[in-house]
């Protein structure tokens, strides 16, 4: 077994839709982003990279390059699961925490952790999504902008003994 741990930030800005582990958030701001912009997903994709020890959302993803612009992050999600699989390892569980002030993400929960479970090959029990404010400090409690953190658990698909 391996784990890894994710981390991203988004600023939010007007007019933006606003996706979060690939489901919809109804709300006046989303995430600013090269992709869609879903920090959940995005934090979830460099903790599962950086457990199997294949680098970063950056190096797979980067910015610079036009494929990207606009892109689904679930859709980067499955390249990475499969990824991962062509190594070796499968999901064991995640657990995330997002940091926002709006909107509340309590009736939204359900959706994510079955959207993220459907892709890494999980039951949607071992995703856990957990909410935090930052009580109105800084740009994320003025909801100038989102951050999400998840640590991810694989395990080996084949046995990795050595002999």
């Amino acid at each position: 077994m391996r784990v890894g741990i994710g981390w991203d930030l988004h600023r939010l800005a007007k007019g933006k839709r606003f996706l979060l582990g690939g489901v919809l958030l109804k709300s006046a701001a989303g995430p600013v982003g090269h992709s869609d912009g879903d920090v959940l997903t995005h934090a979830v994709i460099d903790a599962l990279l950086g457990a199997a020890g294949a680098g970063d959302i950056g190096e797979h993803f980067p910015d610079t390059d036009a494929r990207w612009r606009g892109a689904s992050s679930v859709a980067m999600l499955r390249k990475v699961v499969r990824l991962l699989a062509g190594k070796g390892w499968r999901v064991s569980n995640i657990d995330t925490v997002v940091c926002l002030e709006a909107p509340k993400l309590t009736p939204y929960k359900a959706a994510i952790r079955t959207k993220l479970a459907g892709v890494l090959g999980v039951a949607s029990g071992d995703v856990s999504v957990k909410a935090k404010t930052a009580e109105g400090l800084g740009p994320i409690g003025q909801n100038k902008a989102v951050s999400a953190t998840c640590v991810a658990l694989i395990e080996s698909r084949v046995s990795r003994r050595k002999k």
